[in-house]
């Protein structure tokens, strides 16, 4: 006879609106068989009643609708960044304030390697804050003249490398001549890399091949780890390569009775034509189980705003920059529109820029007259300049939207004061507009750009504040309840999953976050100081402090 465990806690926030608010889970196969008092849930028969949870708060397991499995493996490199971090193991690592610091860090870690031909790794650079002094090859020179050093900047759009990479790569010679590469005095490149073309034949040099990233046992171990760490039960990987080597190691080590989310890797459109993209994914459905889910496509249209590789429109970056760069060409994407259109295959889209948005909704648009489809649930993923006249016009195709809400606390003043400037800085990530236009949203970390924490990115949507503590955007601040439903079925709708998981009701996956306080019952700016025990996912207990 199958087993119905019944599970008490002192509160259970269920995002239901038929019963916000109860006090007993059943759970039997790892679904949810009911909800309601004890007495209501009796009915279904025998049953074991689990006080674990008997004064902890449940809430619907955390969706992250944009992260990347690279965000575990990532910890085995050298961490540069400007802010401290938690690691997958629960350790905070300090942040390094200087360029000259950045060096000095990369140097004791080249003094510990033994092989003198393996490359040296850092990660999650962040110059903007360090006067924007870019880094060039001879800096890291000075840590290496004979290994290969790179270091990726915190946007994953741009990459520094020595002149050992360079050499390795062919590219340290007069006459290179791509956008993404820029050229110093001496007409050789100055070792800093922009966009996937150019730090492509770079980065498997440097460490840096994220084919294999995605698809390491121990990467993937540890990035469950920062899941259940928390809250959050299904992850997407929105960027993966997915070779048969990587899909192979992803289903067996998430079949793994210990692993406990569920990871939804979106297939990125890049280095292949749409319709070989297409295939792929179509044969990779087919391979789909519960704890990976196949059959998406991420495609990108431009970089990052701090990295001024983002399209803008017209007045362009305050500061003059350049305009940004194009990932993939207007004639690309409608082809891969068209052709996931027809074969029911679902497209979410990086655009960062105003312009690149623009450009994405004008192409979606023709592709949609073209291949009329009802609920498509395209995605546009970041979209953070988007105005209101382009939040309409998603509406008024069904697209949705998932916002880069923690964008305002790790790089807000830098906007204000240097990117963009205070009028399109206070309307970055607008998730007031988009919920008053009524476009589907979610609100996502972009892990490992910065931390992996729904709780967190839901404060930085409701609370809008900068890391200087001001606020940016008085406007676009949304309530703690729309913050929690992004963050749960806001995030399941834009991957097609809100009939499984989302929230906590009849039929569903038993997927809990698992938490010491009750995320309704306090100010929205406390949110993001909420303590985590852990997860349940699919009537599965995963304690933090035991990982």
């Amino acid at each position: 006879m199958v087993q119905t465990s019944i599970f008490r806690a002192k509160k259970i926030i269920t995002m239901n609106p038929n019963q916000p608010e109860t006090t007993h889970v059943a759970v039997r196969d790892g679904r949810i068989l009911g909800t309601g008092t004890l007495e209501e849930l009796a009915i279904w028969g025998d049953y074991t009643l689990d006080d674990t949870f008997h004064d902890k708060v449940l809430m619907p397991g955390l969706v992250e609708g944009h992260a990347h499995v690279m965000a575990g493996t990532l910890w085995r490199h050298v961490y540069c960044g400007y802010f401290d971090r938690l690691d997958p193991d629960g350790n905070i690592w300090h942040g390094t304030k200087t360029i000259t610091g950045v060096i000095e860090l990369l140097q004791v870690a080249e003094s510990k390697l033994k092989d003198p031909y393996m490359p040296l790794t850092g990660w999650q650079l962040d110059p903007i804050y360090m006067d924007n002094k870019r880094i060039t090859r001879d800096d890291l020179d000075q840590v290496s003249p004979k290994r290969p050093v790179g270091v990726l900047h915190a946007s994953g759009h741009i990459l520094n490398v020595n002149s050992k990479a360079l050499e390795l790569a062919g590219l340290l010679k007069l006459g290179v001549n791509h956008p993404g590469i820029p050229l110093g005095p001496d007409g050789l490149p100055t070792g800093e890399l922009y966009g996937p073309d150019a730090m492509g034949p770079v980065s498997t040099h440097v460490g840096f091949d994220r084919a294999s990233m995605e698809g390491d046992a121990d990467g993937l171990r540890a990035f469950s780890k920062m899941c259940v760490r928390s809250g959050v039960t299904t992850v997407t990987d929105l960027a993966a390569r997915l070779t048969e080597e990587s899909v192979d190691k992803m289903l067996e080590v998430t079949e793994l009775p210990t692993f406990p989310a569920r990871i939804v890797p979106l297939r990125v459109f890049m280095g292949a034509s749409a319709k070989d993209t297409i295939d792929l994914v179509l044969s990779l459905k087919d391979r789909s189980t519960d704890r990976l889910r196949l059959g998406r496509i991420k495609a990108v249209a431009d970089g990052s705003i701090q990295g001024f590789s983002a399209r803008m429109r017209w007045p362009g970056y305050l500061n003059g920059a350049p305009n940004g760069l194009w990932y993939t060409s207007p004639a690309q994407l409608a082809e891969l529109y068209r052709l996931a259109l027809a074969n029911g295959i679902q497209v979410h889209t990086h655009t960062n820029g105003d312009e690149a948005t623009e450009m994405v909704l004008d192409t979606f648009a023709t592709a949609l007259n073209e291949v009329p489809i009802v609920d498509h649930r395209f995605t546009l993923q970041h979209c953070q300049l988007a105005d209101a006249a382009q939040f309409r016009r998603m509406k008024n195709m069904d697209m949705c939207v998932n916002l880069f809400a923690n964008h305002h606390f790790y790089w807000g003043d830098e906007h204000y004061r240097l990117t963009v400037g205070p009028e399109r800085a206070n309307r970055m990530n607008a998730c007031h507009t988009a919920l008053e236009m009524g476009v589907p949203m979610a609100i996502h970390s972009d892990a490992p750009i910065t931390p992996l924490g729904p709780l967190f990115t839901a404060w930085c949507a409701v609370n809008r504040l900068t890391v200087s503590g001001r606020i940016q955007g008085e406007g676009e601040k949304i309530s703690v309840q729309d913050a929690l439903y992004a963050i749960t079925l806001g995030a399941a709708y834009t991957l097609h999953l809100d009939s499984e998981i989302g929230s906590i009701e009849i039929g569903k996956k038993a997927d809990f976050a698992v938490l010491e306080h009750d995320p309704t019952d306090i100010s929205g700016e406390n949110l993001k100081d909420i303590k985590i025990w852990g997860t349940v996912q699919g009537g599965r207990i995963f304690e933090a402090r035991n990982l």
